[in-house]
């Protein structure tokens, strides 16, 4: 027994509606990216303030982090830091070396937002298009 063949229009709808899919997912995914890079740059600025309350210290007590919300007390030896560079690497830098450091980390972080944002608007308009296209076919048709 065979199925009814789905008509133009039908099929036409079904297309719609994977394209449609497809763009929800497409802007889920930069959504998550764009929400991930924004808490980056936060915690960088964090960071990176965070820093200026270090200078002048040595010799203090201050708070340090062990990790989730624990603190221990310690007292500030020197102002040079021990900076992760990657591959496990680590190097002895200054306060307002490690700033700059973070600061040039922020703005690669914000050229991926720029990116994705232009990512972003790309997809709408081919959405925009998309529907206008359709739209079109419909008013032909009627």
């Amino acid at each position: 027994m065979e199925g009814k063949k789905p008509t133009q229009a039908e099929q036409d709808e079904q297309e719609l509606r994977v394209k449609f899919q497809m763009f929800e997912q497409q802007i889920r995914s930069l959504q998550q990216q764009m929400q991930a890079v924004e808490k980056a740059v936060n915690e960088m600025n964090t960071l990176k303030s965070g820093l200026n309350e270090l200078k002048g210290q040595k010799d203090k007590e201050i708070k340090a982090s062990i990790g989730r919300g624990i603190f221990v007390s310690a007292k500030l030896l020197s102002e040079n830091l021990t900076v992760d560079i990657g591959d496990g690497k680590f190097v002895k830098k200054s306060i307002p070396d490690t700033q700059e450091l973070i600061e040039d980390q922020i703005s690669k972080l914000k050229d991926v937002q720029k990116e994705l944002e232009g990512k972003m608007q790309e997809i709408n308009q081919e959405l925009t298009q998309t529907m206008l296209a359709h739209q079109e076919k419909q008013s032909k048709k009627g």
